[in-house]
Formats: C-alpha cells, sequence, structure tokens
C-alpha cells in the first residue's frame, strides 16, 4: 500500500491530505426481517454525518457504496455492523481528492444484485472463497476456466489475463449465458474447476451460487473481489491488466486503488480511455466511440 496511507479502525487513513475522502463498498449476505426499518435508521445516520452514495436493502442483506469522512464512514459502517448477521462485514476502502457521490440513495429492492434467479440464495450454498494472494495459483492452474461477470463495458476497461468475458449488458444476463454456453465451457472430460470474480465480490458470490444450483461443484470466487486484489497484491506481481471499473465519479481504480486515468461518458455512462477521447467520435459530455450509432463507429 502507498506510504501516504496507515492504519486505522476504517483500514487506514490519507496522511498527507491529497486524498481526504474515505470510500467504502460493501455487501452482506444475510437475512432482514425489517428492511423497511433499517432503511430509514440508515438514511437518517447518512444524513446526519454527511455521508453519501448508494445502500441496497433486501431480504437477502445489503449491498452498496458510500463515501465521506473518515469518521463519518466509520459511524455508518459501526451501525451496519450491528444489523443482525452483519458482524463480520469487511468493506474495501480506499480513498477520493473528491466527493464521488454527489447525493444519497437508500432503497428497498427485490434483490441486492439482481441476477432475477429467485430460488439462488447464496446464504445456503457457494462457491469457495479464495483470498487474493492465493488467486494467481488458482488461475494459473491448467483447466481452470475464469469468467469474468462483470458488464461487457467494465470488461473493456480492464480484466485478469486468460478470462471469459461473457459480453452481458446486465448481470441478469449471467444465467441464460451460462446455460447457453455450459457444454461448450464444462466439456466431456472430468468437471473444470470453475474461478469466477467481480468488483467487489457480490456477483461472483451469487453466481457461485448459480453454478452450484446448476450441479457445477468446483466453483471458485475472489474474496473481496478485484478491489480487494488491487489492494492487496503488488503490481509487479498481478495478473490483472488495465484498470477497474467503477460506480462513482472516479470511474476507474488501479492498483493500489489509486484513481484511474478514464474520464466518464456523461451519454452512456462508459469509461473513456485517452485513446478514445482523441478520436473524432468523443464530445465531451455528449457522446463517445462506445455510444456512437453502430453507422458511425
Amino acid at each position: 500500500m502507498d506510504a501516504r496511507f496507515r492504519a486505522n479502525r476504517l483500514g487506514f487513513e490519507v496522511t498527507d491530505g491529497d486524498l481526504p475522502i474515505c470510500v467504502a463498498a460493501l455487501y452482506r449476505f444475510t437475512p432482514f426481517a425489517d428492511c423497511a426499518g433499517i432503511c430509514e435508521r440508515l438514511e437518517q445516520l447518512c444524513h446526519a454525518v454527511g455521508v453519501k452514495g448508494t445502500l441496497l436493502l433486501a431480504s437477502e442483506g445489503i449491498n452498496g457504496t458510500i463515501a465521506g469522512s473518515d469518521e463519518a464512514i466509520g459511524a455508518v459502517i459501526a451501525d451496519i455492523r450491528s444489523l443482525p448477521g452483519c458482524a463480520g462485514l469487511e468493506p474495501k476502502f480506499s480513498r477520493a481528492k473528491a466527493p464521488p457521490f454527489q447525493r444519497l440513495k437508500v432503497r428497498i429492492k427485490r434483490e441486492i444484485v439482481t441476477m432475477g434467479q429467485p430460488d439462488i440464495d447464496p446464504l445456503l450454498d457457494v462457491g469457495h472463497y479464495v483470498a487474493p494472494e492465493a488467486w494467481n495459483a488458482l488461475i494459473a492452474e491448467p483447466g481452470t476456466i475464469l469468467i469474468d461477470t462483470r458488464n461487457d463495458y467494465e470488461v473493456e476497461v480492464g480484466t485478469f489475463a486468460g478470462a471469459i468475458n461473457p459480453r452481458t449488458p446486465t448481470f441478469r444476463d449471467f444465467p441464460a449465458w451460462f446455460r447457453a454456453h455450459r457444454d461448450a465451457l464444462l466439456g466431456d472430460g472430468p468437471p473444470p474447476k470453475v474461478a469466477m470474480f467481480c468488483t467487489g465480490g457480490i456477483r461472483c458470490e451469487k453466481a457461485t451460487a448459480f453454478l452450484k444450483a446448476e450441479g457445477v461443484e468446483d466453483v471458485y470466487h475472489l474474496e473481496g473481489g478485484i478491489l480487494k486484489y488491487l489492494e492487496t497484491v503488488p503490481a509487479e506481481a498481478s495478473l490483472w491488466q488495465g484498470e477497474c471499473f467503477v460506480f462513482d465519479e472516479r470511474v476507474t481504480v488501479g492498483h493500489g486503488l489509486r484513481e484511474g486515468q478514464h474520464v466518464r461518458c456523461r451519454a452512456c455512462g462508459r469509461a473513456v480511455s485517452d485513446a478514445d477521447r482523441a478520436t473524432p467520435l468523443y464530445s465531451e459530455g455528449m457522446s463517445c466511440p462506445g455510444c456512437q450509432p453502430l453507422e458511425l463507429a
């Protein structure tokens, strides 16, 4: 980790003042009986301490990314950890030079990450968790199938070497993609290991639960997601290529969770690289190569 950071009760804090905003990405699968009460409680607390971002609640748990001062984020995390089943919550912390969110949203949803498979319950059965320090060894094993469970526009910005890109517009499309390609992926021989990953861990955790329900047993997922890997694994030892798309105004982050080099297209929301901005198809605040009509692109 960068020498400017030192450990504190949140994980780290900046010591030179350049990155004063703490960003916490979090999720927890746990049964909630009173989503309305929890929603009201968290919304009031976040407003009181000046935290912005998004928190999603459902009967299956909580998911979101929030930002604010170290003290404010500490207060919200402590309150979430007091909720049923959330004592072991392990957020992924990073820093930002400016607030990455403009407002607060605390919402109740049918799912905290939408897969559209109501019978899938990560609380009942999921794949094997793999720590970032052990991830390189797993995906380097001959025969391991590595699948990126994120959306197509996220994968374009960066992914692990050798990962399969399902080219799905949303996570809801993942089950249909897997079912359509199952035979080609798994083959007729001994069942291979299937390793999956996503930004913070929630999508690949639910994806492993789905594969287990589909009868695939040897399934693994990256604990803490790409964010934890980029925080933990040194750049010189990393198998990650490119940057990681994040759903806030930082747009992308790289190794050490430092803010990346991309900007956001205000028309389609995609991450736009320096090369994209140099093309005639890019108009600041209007459009980018990714959202141009096909006949122009």
